[in-house]
């Protein structure tokens, strides 16, 4: 189940609120100018599969959000928990950064913990298959793939180079939630 919780960015002991109602999170996100919507899925994708198999099977949505858009690439992750680059890809991803362009991934299956670093707020946003999130340009942010992960987005770019971060420096994403395995 999708869930969205709110912490102050000095203290990732309490929530400030938490809601798994797709509804709230949208409105909720919406709020601070990030895109989350929920998509029909297939079941005839699995962690491992190819790009060219998954691009297939959502090429309609693929297309209709690439022409709303005007994104210039488009590619898929797809990590089955046996990869053996498992570990590296979790941690490429595990410090915070940012992106010159908007970072828009489509859950196709699995789940994925974005951390969204927003004014004086972090929200956590567990997508999980079905989700579109999308987190604007130049908003500090990490995700978190699990340590086992069964995943598969699908990945919209502004820039044709597709996944460029620009990492902060900070420590800030080692105090946030994990997913565990």
């Amino acid at each position: 189940m999708s869930q969205l919780t709110i912490f102050l960015d000095t203290d990732a002991s309490q929530s400030l609120s938490t809601t798994s109602t797709p509804e709230h999170i949208h409105q909720q996100l919406q709020s601070v100018g990030v895109r989350f919507e929920q998509w029909q899925t297939r079941d005839d994708i699995a962690a491992g599969d190819n790009q060219e198999s998954v691009l297939s099977a959502y090429e309609s949505d693929v297309k209709r959000l690439v022409s709303e858009q005007g994104y210039q690439s488009v590619d898929v992750i797809s990590i089955a928990s046996n990869n053996p680059q498992k570990d590296a890809l979790r941690l490429k991803f595990l410090d915070e950064h940012t992106h010159s362009e908007d970072e828009v991934r489509f859950f196709v299956e699995g789940q994925g913990l974005f951390a969204l670093h927003i004014d004086n707020k972090i929200y956590e946003v567990l997508c999980e298959k079905g989700d579109l999130l999308s987190v604007p340009a130049n908003t500090k942010h990490w995700f978190d793939l699990g340590p086992e992960p069964n995943l598969v987005a699908i990945r919209f770019f502004n820039n044709p180079d597709g996944w460029v971060a620009n990492y902060t420096g900070e420590d800030i994403a080692s105090r946030y939630s994990r997913l565990d395995a």
